[in-house]
């Protein structure tokens, strides 16, 4: 659930890096199109060769964007590809890429939704994601027969799951079917319910959290968590679109009675992300310490990556550069992977100190040359040229 919650979407003009972006699916093929069947999901797959220059910047600077991993990882199952590995032969022969990278989009019928030949930025990617689920959209398989009066328990179900997973609205189709039923208690009902709910401020979120027990028992606990976490990622970034702090603390709430474990995290991201909105240094900086020491403590990767982020966010804000820096010098101690130095390195150019930067991005390529890792190579190397 950690994941789910890293991964909050902002506002175009908010940007931020410090969630763990795309979460790939580590299995096969054939696995992913049965997960994708399961959740109803179209499989991204990102068709690369791993000497592709734009493959690399897109593995960088894109798939790593927070924004970018919030809405690939709520609408697709997530796939990467090397086409000239001989164990993808059979995949490469189904789906031929003649330049990388490769973009595909696969329904789990293995039907092509989408596909486009090249490296996208942040902004065109999302919008890439976007235009594939309009495409794929199957609401309207449904939508004829509720025109027509049909409000049978199914119809209702599937054309609300198919309006969430379109990214449409769904509220008022899920209001008009809830104001007719008198009881929540048998479990085509108490299904409804959880899929319905989209956001905390609204009574179906209400109406989940007082038949929680039952629609637990009939699906699970962490379903029902996942759902949760879900309406309030929602409606934390309806409150940074409005500017509402009554409707960020109203939701901060709700996860802290409906979902403590993971309230923490949730309070100190939202804050995080909220302060970002208002260009709010100090405020932002009070929840990052908090969060590298509550919850990033003892993952060097993410204690540098938070850091990289913070310095991003306020790249002016001295005194928060100068922490960042601290805090990124003390991850890196030991660390044996790539990702943490070269963080640093970073964080360490922007702080205008060069030499101490190229002596952390050196350290980066030596690991990355010790485990043959050609892609963390290149992007030490690039570091290097970039501090000169």
């Amino acid at each position: 659930m950690k994941s789910i919650l890293l991964v909050i979407a902002i506002l175009l003009l908010v940007q931020s890096s410090f969630a763990k972006g795309i979460e790939f699916f580590e299995g096969t093929w054939e696995e992913a199109v049965e997960k994708a069947a399961a959740e109803e999901k179209v499989i991204f797959v990102d068709a690369y060769a791993e000497w592709c220059g734009p493959c690399k910047r897109m593995a960088r600077n894109v798939f790593t964007d927070s924004e970018v991993g919030d809405y690939y990882n709520t609408h697709f199952i997530n796939l990467k590809v090397d086409m000239e590995k001989k164990k993808n032969a059979q995949f490469a022969k189904q789906y031929p890429a003649s330049a990388f990278p490769t973009l595909y989009y696969i329904d789990f019928d293995g039907k092509v939704v989408h596909q486009v030949k090249g490296a996208r930025n942040v902004e065109q990617f999302i919008n890439l994601g976007k235009e594939v689920l309009q495409k794929n959209d199957r609401s309207g398989l449904y939508a004829e027969a509720y025109e027509a009066g049909d409000r049978s328990p199914q119809l209702m179900y599937q054309y609300v799951k198919a309006l969430n997973k379109a990214s449409k609205p769904s509220l008022k189709i899920a209001n008009d079917y809830i104001n007719g039923q008198p009881d929540f208690s048998d479990a085509d009902n108490l299904r409804f319910l959880l899929e319905a709910t989209t956001q905390t401020d609204s009574r179906i979120f209400d109406l989940m959290i007082t038949h929680r027990t039952a629609i637990e028992n009939a699906t699970s606990k962490a379903r029902v968590q996942e759902r949760i976490a879900q309406a309030a990622k929602a409606t934390m970034k309806k409150a940074l679109e409005y500017d509402s702090e009554e409707l960020l603390e109203e939701v901060q709430e709700q996860m802290k009675k409906h979902y403590p474990s993971e309230a923490n995290t949730f309070y100190l991201e939202s804050e995080m992300h909220f302060a970002q909105k208002k260009k709010d240094p100090v405020r932002y900086y009070k929840a990052w310490k908090k969060y590298v020491r509550e919850v990033a403590d003892a993952n060097a990767e993410e204690q540098t990556l938070m850091a990289k982020a913070a310095v991003r966010s306020f790249p002016t804000y001295q005194k928060g550069i100068q922490l960042a820096e601290k805090v990124a010098e003390k991850a890196v101690i030991g660390a044996e992977t790539v990702t943490p130095h070269l963080n640093y390195a970073e964080i360490l150019l922007a702080a205008d100190k060069r030499e101490e930067a190229k002596q952390a991005a050196s350290r980066g390529l030596y690991i990355a040359k010790q485990n043959g890792d050609a892609m963390q190579m290149a992007k030490a190397m690039q570091l290097l040229k970039k501090v000169g």
